[in-house]
């Protein structure tokens, strides 16, 4: 009894695997722990197609570091779990206090019972039959972080580093950190790339908004209403209504076609150009948190909010890490 409840807290292990294993392994507890490992990685292997949808994503704040970190499980009936939480919570304490800065990192870890990272989450996925794996791994280095679990439902946990202490502001800032999910934290910190991506999508939006525009400005004009045409389907269903004949769809697939080539070659290009910047302008107040409404005040930005504080308050960085898809 005493070897089972030593190889128990070791392992954190079932009474009946712990009892198994020792019983298979004669009483060697070496032995026995090389069993439960074992037993692990070959349910480890047998699930590796699995989808881990669930889990348990924990944020803690060090001195001068602070990570956020997910042990992603199949059910949440698993990641629900004492035991679940607890092994999620010694890793992010294990990685906090190396202040470890990847995965691969974190997983040659050793914690307190002498295993593993790597090793603790395999003998875990034995002991719940379902695949187990780490991911979502962020940090902030530094001083002035404030770490957020929404809800403390353990699905999505946010930091927030500002420039200098505020404890409350930087707190309320991790919230909307994790209602709002910024892109970036301001117009500077996002990548030419994604800029230009942005501009190229909002010019092929205008565009096609000119377009379709002056598409249904001369189907109006010649007596059709544009939704009757809008789709090969929409004119089968609505000729076989009775709402439209196909002497009307005939003439508005030749308006169509002509009007669609005609605006197409004419288009205004600087007017183009002021709309996607426009777009653009829209996009930087939507994804970057510091230009974004703030969530108790849609008439402030996020920096103003930090501004009325402290003139000189701001965020200087953030980490977001959710199971769900946003």
């Amino acid at each position: 009894m005493e070897d089972i409840k030593k190889l128990r807290a070791m392992t954190g292990a079932g009474l009946a695997d712990v009892k198994k294993a020792l019983t298979e392994a004669e009483g060697d507890m070496d032995k026995a722990k090389e069993i439960l490992r074992q037993r692990g990685q070959a349910i480890a292997a047998k699930r590796a197609d699995r989808e881990t949808s669930n889990g348990c994503v924990l944020a803690k704040v060090g001195e001068g570091f602070a990570a956020i970190i997910a042990l992603k499980c199949e059910t949440d009936f698993v990641a629900n779990g004492a035991d679940y939480i607890k092994l999620t919570q010694e890793i992010i304490d294990a990685a906090v206090a190396a202040k470890a800065k990847t995965l691969d990192e974190v997983n040659a870890l050793t914690l307190a019972n002498g295993m593993t990272v790597a090793d603790a989450v395999t003998e875990r996925s034995g002991v719940t039959g379902e695949k187990m794996e780490l991911d979502g791994y962020n940090y902030l280095e530094g001083e002035n972080i404030e770490a957020y679990n929404h809800m403390n439902r353990n699905g999505l946990c946010t930091l927030v580093q500002t420039n200098k202490p505020a404890a409350e502001e930087a707190h309320i800032v991790a919230m909307q950190v994790a209602a709002m999910n910024p892109l970036a934290l301001d117009e500077k910190s996002v990548s030419q790339a994604v800029i230009d991506e942005e501009i190229a999508v909002a010019v092929e939006k205008t565009k096609q908004e000119q377009v379709q525009k002056a598409v249904e400005n001369a189907l109006k004009k010649a007596g059709i209403n544009p939704a009757h045409v809008d789709s090969e389907d929409h004119m089968e269903s609505n000729m076989a209504k009775g709402w439209i004949t196909a002497e009307d769809v005939a003439k508005a697939k030749e308006i169509i076609a002509k009007t669609t080539e005609e605006k197409s070659a004419n288009l205004p290009e600087q007017m183009i150009q002021n709309i996607a910047q426009g777009r653009l302008k829209k996009f930087f107040k939507e994804s970057c948190l510091l230009n974004q409404e703030f969530i108790q005040d849609s008439k402030l930005t996020v920096a103003q909010y930090l501004q009325n504080a402290d003139k000189e308050l701001t965020v200087v960085a953030f980490k977001r890490f959710t199971l769900q898809a946003d």
